[in-house]
Formats: structure tokens, C-alpha cells, sequence
């Protein structure tokens, strides 16, 4: 283990409390594995920190966006992209397949059921809809498409009455660091939310294709997605959230899915930034903050050390939820 060095002092990130050893073991893996990717050195800072999922999957995201962190302070220095080119966002393709079709008019009702497909990276992924949820979202969302933060879950929306076209995607993501009006409604502390925060999902991204004009499709689908989303979830990561989060820019949308889906408006951010911790962009982009309780008693279970993970049965949910 390399020895203590002022120059790194502790800090926390996504969660993690990391002390000036851990940081200074990510420098040295870094140093002496610099012949292999930032992937491979974040997954073997990852294995040897114990930095795991509750599934027991690497946080290797998580830890890549960290050392790039250390990296922009000069604190180490990461080995050059493969393949070439300068570190940054990488171009979404444009096929034929993110093209505008006719248009998709009519009523939410005429619509059901809807079918969310789970969106699968790397291998799995057999029929191409990885690149084609990330064409949509970086061709038709004002925000564009960026790799999600931490834990992550990409939803294609269909319906047997327009076969291959897609309606909507979603992107649920891991939640923010701390958002004010969040943190105040749930009243944990700063322990409570370090160790409970992963049972909080973000919905980073929702998108409703420009062509498709369905009346109340949106609160159809945010509906339909909190009921599939915790089982989805669990399998994927081992647990089941207990919170949906969701920013709304107000300049641009009103949140009306959302309201008629029954999300709780708590009210605004400071417009910070989920990386903010500087505080350089306050006020910059102030967004309306939106949540969706899972289950009973959602504030005291976020809060509770010892209280389990229940999976309570929709049937029960949707009684309180009305």
C-alpha cells in the first residue's frame, strides 16, 4: 500500500469516502498499468479498492470518472484514448434507423399495452438497439446523449400497432449527489444518505420521438416504467430502489407527464450540477425536481440503517399511490 501523501487529501465521490491511500493506490495503478486502457486500469482500481455494486459488479464508471477527476488536477496523468484523437464525448453515429418516419398520431388509449424493451450494451446487445437509443437521444433530446453516470438502465418504447417503430426512450441513471429539496423531504443525514443513496434512481433522460403525437402517451409510459422499472433494476443490480428522482427544466417543459402520473413536485435545484462540488455554476441552471416514492413510509426507509429492502406487491403500491 503506497504511503500517505498530503498533496492527495480524503474526499468523498459518488458515495465513497476515499482516504489519501485510496487515492494515492488509484495513482500508482495508474502509473504502473499505463499500457493498458482507462477502462482496464478503472477495473483493476476498482478489484483492488473493493469498489463494488450490491450485486458484486465493479463500479469501474464510477472510478473512471474519478480518476478523470484526479486527472484534471493534475494529480495523474491518464494514458491516451486507443484508436487516437483527443478524450471527450464520443460522436454518435446517424443511420437511416434515427430518420423521422410518418407520423405517429392518435390517443394514449389507442396505444395500450405499451411493451418497455430493456436496452442491452456490449455483447448482448444482438440487434443493434444500443446505438440506436443512443442515435435517438443525441439526435431528438435537447440535451443530447452522454454516457450515463454510475448504475444505468435504457428503455425502448413500442406497440404492436406500429411494429419496429419506436415511441420513447428512457434513461434512468444514478441519482444526484445532493440536491437541497431532496435530501430536506427525506430529512437524512449526510451518514443516512452515504449509505442509502443508491436506492434512488434518476430518470436522466426522457424522450417522446418528434413524430410521434399520441395524447397522454407520456404519463402513460412514466406509469407503465415504475411499475417495471424495480424488478428491472434488481435483476440488473441485485436491489430494489425505493425513490424515482427526475430534474424538469421549467423554461422549457412544465412537468405535466409527470404531475398526471402522480410524481411529487419538491421543488427547485440550486442549478449546481450533479459535479458541481466547487459551487462555480450556482444559479446556472435551475431545474424543478420531481420524485416518485416506490413504496410506504419512503423518507423513514431512505433514513433507516436496519430496515430491509421489502418488496411490497403492486397491488398493495398502487392502493396508497391511488
Amino acid at each position: 500500500m503506497p504511503r500517505s501523501n498530503p498533496a492527495l487529501p480524503p474526499l468523498t465521490f459518488a458515495g465513497r469516502e476515499f482516504s489519501s491511500a485510496d487515492l494515492e493506490l488509484i495513482c500508482q495503478v495508474t502509473s504502473d498499468f499505463a499500457g493498458l486502457g482507462i477502462t482496464e486500469i478503472a477495473r483493476t482500481a476498482c478489484e483492488l479498492l473493493e469498489w463494488k455494486r450490491p450485486s458484486g459488479g465493479l463500479k469501474n464508471p464510477e472510478c473512471r470518472r474519478l480518476m478523470e477527476q484526479l486527472a484534471g488536477q493534475g494529480l495523474l496523468r491518464l494514458p491516451e484514448r486507443r484508436g487516437g484523437g483527443a478524450p471527450g464525448p464520443r460522436r454518435v453515429a446517424r443511420t437511416a434507423r434515427g430518420e423521422s418516419p410518418a407520423q405517429i398520431c392518435g390517443s394514449a388509449g389507442e396505444f395500450a399495452p405499451l411493451c418497455l424493451e430493456v436496452v442491452r450494451g456490449g455483447q448482448a446487445d444482438h440487434s443493434g438497439n444500443h446505438a440506436l437509443f443512443k442515435e435517438l437521444l443525441d439526435r431528438h433530446h435537447y440535451l443530447g446523449y452522454r454516457v450515463p453516470f454510475g448504475a444505468s438502465l435504457r428503455y425502448l418504447v413500442h406497440n404492436e400497432r406500429v411494429p419496429g417503430q419506436v415511441l420513447a426512450c428512457l434513461l434512468w441513471s444514478s441519482p444526484a449527489w445532493k440536491m437541497a429539496a431532496r435530501d430536506a423531504w427525506i430529512g437524512w443525514s449526510d451518514d443516512e444518505r452515504t449509505r442509502n443513496l443508491q436506492l434512488i434512481v434518476n430518470n436522466s433522460r426522457f424522450l417522446i420521438l418528434p413524430w410521434v403525437r399520441v395524447q397522454g402517451l407520456a404519463s402513460k409510459i412514466l406509469a407503465a416504467c415504475t411499475r417495471q422499472l424495480p424488478a428491472d433494476w434488481e435483476k440488473l443490480y441485485g436491489y430494489r430502489p425505493l425513490l424515482l428522482e427526475t430534474l424538469v427544466d421549467g423554461a422549457r417543459f412544465r412537468g405535466t407527464c409527470y404531475r398526471a402520473a402522480n410524481w411529487i413536485k419538491l421543488g427547485q435545484t440550486t442549478g449546481r450540477g450533479r459535479m458541481d462540488r466547487a459551487h462555480a455554476a450556482h444559479g446556472e441552471a435551475v431545474k424543478d425536481l420531481y420524485v416518485y416514492p416506490l413504496c410506504h413510509h419512503v423518507a423513514e426507509r431512505l433514513r433507516s440503517s436496519t430496515m430491509p429492502i421489502w418488496k411490497e406487491p403492486e397491488e398493495e403500491a398502487s392502493r396508497w399511490r391511488g
